[in-house]
């Protein structure tokens, strides 16, 4: 931007900070830059000096004096990545409108920044998802790790509170998909252990799931269910279930699935030596040519969008180790139906 620029705030700007307001539609305009610029009364509101820390409202002017190098182009956002991690993040889109995006996330990446993941993860890819003026991307819900499947994203603050409702009113259906060792003690039931953090003596932190009648030992635990199906499986040894998680608690799936003798495939975590379960070895193994690889799928999710109220319906492809696994069962994808607990109705 080389010469001055008027912008009026719309409504769902008000309320935000002057200099968080800059940092988002001018990327590489940092603190130190913007402070100058305020306190050199160059960046105005409604002709006034203002502080960076100044509430904008609905229907003010801001000057924004030219910026020769606050905005980046799209291909200096992109240089600052590898070019497979860019193509992937654009590869993993899969579905877009003005206001939402759906991601594919690959299994093994990291949806935030952590120890040791630097900025490979979902929260900085998605910078480059960005179009012109408009956002950066923001979560509105998380994944694990190593879990695959569908991450939905806002493209704008408004539409991430809308979606963030949606979630707390629990009027988001998420569906996912395992494959867990042993069976479960019903084709269709319910997992109503509340979950509690424990630290273990490597300094890690697990989610010990409490059934009903110990409850009142364990006051911080909170309230979790799980729905889940059989969809098929092979005798007692392994089981393809659908999921639907209706709580939304760390670790949810994985705890609970390992509570009911059933810990999911791959998951060292969860599905220890000590696991009771139909299955063979440790780690929620069944030995073979199965992957060691978590087989936990975020596989398709419904919800009314935000703002023309339709139904939207988004489905994730399976990550290639689950592909082999279900190709070794000689599962079909097919008899899984988009609502896997219409099977038993």
């Amino acid at each position: 931007m080389t010469t001055v620029e008027i912008r009026e705030v719309v409504p769902d700007d008000a309320n935000q900070r002057l200099d968080r307001w800059l940092k988002r539609l001018f990327p590489s305009l940092n603190q130190i830059k913007i402070e100058k610029l305020c306190r050199k009364g160059e960046i105005r509101i409604n002709g006034g000096r203002v502080k960076p820390s100044r509430r904008l409202a609905s229907g003010e002017i801001v000057r924004i004096p030219p910026l020769y190098h606050a905005t980046p182009a799209l291909k200096k956002i992109e240089n600052t990545f590898l070019k497979l991690d860019v193509a992937m993040i654009k590869k993993s889109v899969i579905y877009k409108d003005n206001h939402i995006l759906v991601l594919n996330k690959p299994a093994g990446l990291a949806v935030q920044g952590g120890s040791g993941q630097k900025d490979r993860h979902i929260d900085s890819l998605i910078e480059v998802l960005r179009e012109g003026d408009m956002d950066k991307p923001r979560l509105v819900h998380r994944l694990d790790k190593d879990t695959s499947g569908i991450l939905l994203l806002a493209r704008d603050r408004k539409t991430a509170e809308l979606l963030t409702k949606s979630f707390r009113s629990k009027s988001v259906r998420k569906i996912y998909w395992a494959l867990v060792a042993g069976l479960p003690p019903e084709n269709v039931g319910t997992v109503r252990y509340s979950l509690v953090k424990q630290k273990l003596s490597s300094g890690n932190e697990k989610m010990i799931s409490v059934p009903p009648n110990e409850e009142k030992a364990y006051p911080d635990a909170k309230r979790s269910v799980t729905d889940y199906v059989v969809i098929e499986k092979v005798s007692h040894r392994a089981t393809w279930l659908g999921l639907s998680p209706i709580t939304g608690r760390t670790h949810q799936l994985r705890s609970h699935m390992a509570a009911i003798g059933c810990p999911i495939i791959g998951d060292t975590k969860y599905g220890t030596r000590g696991q009771v379960n139909e299955g063979d070895g440790w780690g929620a193994q069944i030995g073979g040519i199965i992957s060691r690889k978590l087989h936990l799928h975020a596989r398709s999710i419904t919800f009314e969008h935000p703002f023309n109220k339709k139904i939207i319906f988004v489905e994730a492809d399976l990550p290639t180790h689950m592909i082999k696994a279900w190709d070794t069962f000689n599962w079909n994808l097919k008899w899984a139906p988009k609502d896997p607990f219409a099977i038993y109705e």
